[in-house]
């Protein structure tokens, strides 16, 4: 597998068309091509890698003319409502399905699950109007079979015969981009954190008040569902992957610019979900470069990881009126029904706790994103 940052020659050398027919692609290695590859959208503008830039964290860096809440289509001018989701560390995410022991939905891509594994989100963007915006999977395959390499590699990786059906090429496409997206390149592990654990890095005293309020029940609310394996456990990507609606508001800044005027429904909107206590609820996402990755929650409503944390402290702590962003009362639910209030009160945090547990979610930055912290 290929180093990224050593890879921009050869990206630049295939977008420009000078590899050849010869210079045949390893599953992954083709993968991480058309992740890249611009020409997979309508007006050739935009890939995968557009609003999942590898360079930080995997988000959509672009302003977009809304601060970063939400992304801009191939069209230039469609905006969604929603802010993509880091693409890193998504390989753990568990198929989407229904757990009938915990009765909750689990895993699943996007913000409300509707794909239901890493190839159904892949294929997901290029059809999608207001993202990438191709008419259909005979477009898309028609623009693969433009360029050679796609075509000898395709043949050679997935059979002769990849081409004489565009469903089954459009499905080898989205298998080779979700075999990049599981590459370590998505999910090194190196963050402070995890070399804390290996005893290459010693915390400070406000890291390790948040390494011990985060992780304490007693405390805090963080571990009912940013933990999944435990405190100090080898490949924590803090999320449980379930469901829940934590009472965040609408952005009528986001709503001014892309006009959507009905309400989000969230895990309710997933055309497999017919049941309305899901109205609301979104996918815990992973803590993993949350400190880079702004703004935050589904709509990109916060643009302060400590307004989060301020957020939810407003649950348990009857001081914490204000968002300090707007200097006003916090805004109403979205959705009002099935807030998870249990999960979401606790003891209420003073202002060096907030600062403690904003210092630790740094911590999870990974290494090649550290630079990010400074800005």
């Amino acid at each position: 597998m290929r180093n990224l940052k050593l890879l921009t020659p050869i990206l630049l050398a295939f977008l420009s068309s000078s590899l050849n027919a010869n210079d045949i692609l390893k599953e992954q290695e083709l993968g991480q091509i058309l992740f890249f590859d611009k020409n997979l959208s309508k007006n050739r503008t935009q890939s995968c890698a557009t609003c999942h830039n590898p360079n930080t964290g995997f988000v959509d860096e672009r302003e977009n003319g809304v601060s970063k809440m939400a992304s801009l289509g191939d069209d230039e001018k469609s905006l969604g409502d929603r802010q993509a989701p880091t693409a890193s560390y998504a390989k753990f995410s568990p198929s989407f399905h229904f757990d009938e022991k915990k009765q909750k939905y689990i895993g699943g891509q996007f913000w409300d699950g509707r794909a239901a594994t890493l190839e159904e989100q892949a294929g997901g963007p290029p059809l999608n109007p207001i993202e990438m915006g191709m008419k259909d999977k005979k477009e898309v395959v028609e623009r693969l079979k433009e360029n050679s390499l796609y075509i000898e590699s395709f043949q050679k990786i997935y059979g002769k015969d990849i081409f004489k059906n565009e469903e089954v090429a459009y499905e080898a496409m989205t298998k080779a981009i979700a075999s990049f997206e599981r590459s370590d390149e998505f999910s090194p592990f190196d963050s402070k954190y995890d070399r804390h654990l290996k005893g290459e890095y010693d915390l400070t005293p406000l890291e390790d008040l948040g390494k011990s309020i985060f992780f304490s029940n007693n405390n805090n609310s963080c571990a009912k569902c940013h933990v999944l394996k435990g405190e100090d456990k080898k490949g924590e990507t803090f999320t449980n992957y379930e469901y829940h609606n934590i009472g965040t508001p609408a952005n009528h800044s986001l709503r001014e610019k892309n006009g959507v005027k009905t309400i989000d429904e969230g895990l309710l909107a997933n055309p497999n979900v017919t049941d309305e206590s899901q109205k609301g609820k979104y996918k815990v996402p992973t803590l993993r470069n949350v400190a880079v990755t702004a703004p935050y929650m589904h709509n990109g409503v916060f643009a302060d990881l400590k307004t989060v944390v301020e957020f939810y402290d407003k649950y348990s702590n009857k001081e914490r009126t204000i968002n300090p962003e707007t200097k006003k009362v916090w805004d109403e639910p979205e959705v009002k029904e099935n807030i998870s209030l249990e999960e979401l009160r606790t003891k209420a945090l003073n202002d060096r706790k907030v600062e403690a547990l904003v210092a630790f979610m740094k911590l999870l930055t990974d290494k090649k994103y550290e630079h990010l912290l400074e800005k």
